[in-house]
């Protein structure tokens, strides 16, 4: 049995105490938070316990059904089914099927053909290697052509990615079109998931789970630094002083890595550095009446500085209408540093621009909320900038969302990445 720390109590770091407790060792899980769950967390939103920011499952989910399985909590797990619309020239229209495809009148007959075909076609690839060094906007120019990438690509693309946008894998992006198109009833019908109760459903459940094997949670306790002795982990500092363990596993966005690993060589602290991340400026609103029938609407409006809107409770139904606004940015962009009134304010104007019926009145309440590190951004090749999961000392592991490339950011990625950090440290 060994004694092992965990830093960081997001999805990822609470998967793999709950599987290291369960192979016999040792585990006390730190976090800088007074609450578990990180992105995934919940909060009081006027009388409504829900997500800092929007989730929801797909049918490809297997490493989260597995574990609400071994947790209980199967029958947690409700379907929808969900519609897509596209905000474009001031009209809000139907998405996501091939009928809304052919009645875009955004488009001519043959890039509306050939976006098909790069739809279609995305849900049966499997193999994404041949997708890894090439770019996405290359890739999805050849598939789509010039009028289709320049109508709906780019300006989501331009508005979420920013400079960055002529950088990214193909893969990556390829991965995103797979997972929620692959959740679908049938052709014409997508199918999405929740928790009944939230994400807080699995988070303190795996959390009582690990109470229950005698794991310890130091909430509130940010790890200052993790201590390597002749090629060695010995342990972790905290305000409170070291800590001896055996082994250290980490899950905290790498951009914090390299503060709290100073022990490593620079060459290797420097790997982490150079993985660049988008921040998210996430606005919160609660309505009276419906934004419109959609969960997800992309927006493509030139007096907009959104990619799109969620409308949650077309998910998950509520008492109240909520409605989830990102604003993707840079962390050192000048608008990310503007006060959350300017990114309310701004909300406000663009729901009542999509649905001309809502009023100042029909917006109950309106919150801004961050995180800095937010999505990481994955160019062509990614994993070969990314330092091995074991950078080359004793019991030591290191890994963030970055480490679930070519997939994106979910509950199910989380946890699927964390039970492989356990079978790791745990041997």
């Amino acid at each position: 049995m060994a004694k092992i720390a965990v830093v960081g109590a997001g999805p990822m770091g609470l998967t793999v105490t709950y599987r290291l407790l369960k192979m016999g060792h040792q585990v006390t899980l730190f976090e800088a938070d007074n609450i578990v769950g990180g992105m995934s967390a919940s909060f009081d939103f006027d009388g409504i316990k829900i997500e800092r920011f929007y989730h929801f499952l797909c049918r490809s989910d297997y490493p989260l059904f597995d574990l609400l399985e071994d947790l209980g909590i199967e029958d947690s797990l409700r379907w929808q089914d969900t519609y897509m619309g596209y905000y474009w020239n001031k009209t809000t229209r139907d998405w996501g099927d091939p009928f809304a495809l052919l009645k875009f009148p955004g488009l001519s007959l043959l890039s509306k053909v050939r976006y098909g075909l790069m739809a279609f076609t995305s849900t049966k690839r499997s193999n994404w290697k041949k997708l890894d060094g090439v770019d996405a906007v290359t890739w999805l120019r050849k598939w789509v052509g010039q009028e289709a990438y320049d109508v709906l690509w780019k300006p989501l693309f331009e508005l979420k990615f920013h400079q960055y946008t002529n950088n990214l894998s193909a893969a990556w992006i390829w991965s995103r079109l797979k997972r929620v198109g692959s959740s679908r009833r049938h052709l014409l019908q997508e199918s999405l998931g929740y928790l009944e109760g939230g994400s807080d459903t699995f988070l303190y459940r795996i959390k009582g789970a690990i109470e229950a094997l005698s794991g310890e949670i130091r909430l509130a306790t940010p790890v200052t630094k993790i201590t390597i002795n002749n090629g060695k982990t010995t342990g972790i500092n905290t305000e409170q002083g070291h800590e001896s363990f055996d082994r250290v596993v980490s899950t905290v966005p790498l951009p914090y890595v390299p503060d709290i690993l100073e022990d490593l060589p620079a060459a290797t602290r420097e790997r982490y550095r150079s993985v660049e991340n988008i921040a998210v400026v996430c606005v919160l609103a609660k309505l009276k009446k419906p934004l419109s029938k959609y969960f997800w609407l992309n927006v493509s409006d030139e007096s907009m500085d959104i990619p799109g809107v969620v409308e949650y409770t077309r998910l998950r139904p509520l008492k109240d209408h909520i409605v989830y606004v990102p604003f993707y940015l840079p962390g050192d962009h000048p608008k990310y540093l503007e006060d959350n009134e300017v990114f309310t304010s701004k909300v406000r104007s663009y729901l009542k621009q999509i649905n001309p019926d809502l009023s100042d009145e029909d917006i109950l309440t309106i919150k801004a909320g961050r995180y800095r590190y937010a999505q990481p951004i994955c160019p062509p090749n990614f994993l070969e900038q990314l330092p091995p999961i074991n950078p080359g000392v004793e019991g030591l592991y290191v890994a963030d969302t970055s480490y679930y490339y070519p997939e994106d950011r979910s509950i199910s990625e989380s946890i699927k990445l964390g039970n492989l950090l356990a079978s790791m440290s745990g041997e």
